[in-house]
């Protein structure tokens, strides 16, 4: 497990979470009774993140989940990223809503209760999604992703990983399967989600490279894009979780080239010179040393 800890990683974060979410799955269908929410929220927290910490333990001993937990806290980051995060990110997802046909017109008003919903929202996807899922693609995988493969196709790599970590829930409503529904269904939503989440890992890798490897402004990031399709599908009566998808990738697939185009696919990422007791080492991570 020392020896390829990036594919214990990923074996135990998938089978963890598929075990999971198997109850909820079955639920769905009529097989089982059991709360689809509940083994939903078990998928979560009992995958990436406890692929993350015994992978961590197993590699780089208490200093590394230390390491880790600090990752977690770290908040220093530019006012330009925050602002980027908590209101760019919003607009570009209501703008890529919006030019789809048929969704301004069912604009159904703004409420003032959408002041107290929103931040509910924000709170609870930051700590129930963002929160485990970012301590393992962003607190574990990258960083040991993109000095072994480069930073973008370590990113591209992780985006298909990602991806299809969420691929049994296109079996569940909440991400337009279940009942009723047939392949094609199931192979045009998985497509628009697929093609998102690639575009999603490379401005997640950018920013991640830019704040100093923080998970914190991750799982920030994360809930930001994860909120407003929560709060944004009451507001738009033609609007389901697959138009969701699709705005989130209008909004993110041209950000997304841009950002390769101008750092020419280096995404942020810099070489660092990390004296060892012999010669210089160059190591091409923005974070302190990790054990491959």
């Amino acid at each position: 497990m020392r020896k390829h800890p990036l594919f214990y990683f990923f074996l135990i974060a998938y089978a963890f979470s598929w075990v999971a979410l198997i109850p909820g799955i079955l639920s769905v269908w009529g097989f089982l009774r059991f709360d689809y929410t509940i083994s939903s929220i078990l998928s979560s927290f009992a995958g990436p993140p406890v692929a993350a910490v015994i992978m961590t333990y197993i590699t780089e001993g208490k200093a590394g989940v230390t390491n880790l937990q600090r990752r977690l806290r770290q908040r220093g980051a530019g006012k330009q990223w925050y602002l980027f995060i908590l209101l760019g990110i919003p607009a570009l997802l209501l703008l890529g809503m919006i030019v789809q046909p048929g969704v301004l017109a069912s604009f159904q008003g703004l409420t003032t209760t959408l002041l107290v919903t929103y931040p509910a929202y924000f709170f609870a996807v930051f700590f129930g999604v963002a929160l485990p899922e970012e301590v393992g693609w962003r607190g574990f995988a990258l960083p040991r992703m993109q000095p072994r493969y480069g930073p973008l196709w370590g990113t591209l790599l992780l985006g298909v990983l990602w991806s299809f970590w969420h691929l049994p829930r296109f079996l569940a409503p909440d991400q337009g399967g279940g009942p009723g529904t047939g392949i094609a269904n199931f192979l045009t939503n998985f497509s628009v989600f697929f093609l998102l989440v690639l575009a999603l890992a490379i401005i997640f890798t950018w920013v991640f490279n830019h704040t100093g490897g923080s998970v914190f402004i991750s799982n920030l990031l994360h809930a930001s894009i994860d909120t407003p399709a929560a709060v944004w599908i009451p507001l738009f009566a033609a609007v389901n979780m697959t138009s969701v998808d699709l705005a989130n990738l209008i909004a993110f697939g041209v950000p997304a080239l841009l950002v390769l185009i101008l750092t020419r696919g280096r995404l942020g990422y810099r070489p660092m010179i990390v004296a060892a007791p012999r010669k210089a080492e160059v190591v091409l991570q923005p974070i302190a040393p990790i054990a491959h």
